[in-house]
């Protein structure tokens, strides 16, 4: 009898352990909507530092807060509002980059929200060409505007 009273109390105890870890987990993207999450900004010029604003709404009932903002590496710089954002305004995620360096790149921006665990992934892409590359893609993209009319 005694062990049947633990094992109904031990599946009482787990069963109300699981329900409690399955609730639903509020997620940033209840909280806040971006317009877009990833921009492309193309061919660059090496040495040319760029900035892309990432606009996003509060579509939560409370003021949300962006506790941090950081990003994958050095050469991208994003900086949040120190403000809390109230309950349907706007504001943004700004990320710059530094194009220091010729190539491809795909950058990932991170950003906490207050009270939420996982943060969300905005993400920049691109490629920088060097001072002569970049000339000869102005040129050829001059000509063939020039051309098409």
């Amino acid at each position: 009898m005694k062990k049947l009273l633990f094992t109904l109390v031990a599946v009482a105890v787990t069963s109300w352990a699981v329900a409690q870890n399955t609730d639903a987990k509020v997620k940033a993207e209840d909280l806040i909507s971006f317009k877009e999450k990833k921009h492309d900004f193309g061919k660059i010029k090496q040495g040319t530092p760029v900035t892309y604003d990432f606009a996003f709404n509060n579509i939560s009932d409370k003021p949300v807060i962006i506790e941090n903002a950081w990003a994958s590496c050095g050469c991208t710089t994003p900086t949040k509002p120190e403000q809390p954002i109230a309950k349907g305004k706007s504001n943004v995620i700004k990320a710059g980059f530094n194009a220091a360096a010729a190539g491809t790149f795909d950058k990932t921006v991170y950003v906490k929200i207050q009270g939420i665990d996982i943060p969300l992934e905005l993400k920049i892409t691109g490629e920088v060409l060097n001072a002569e590359a970049y000339a000869k893609y102005v040129a050829e993209k001059k000509d063939n505007k020039g051309g098409s009319k």
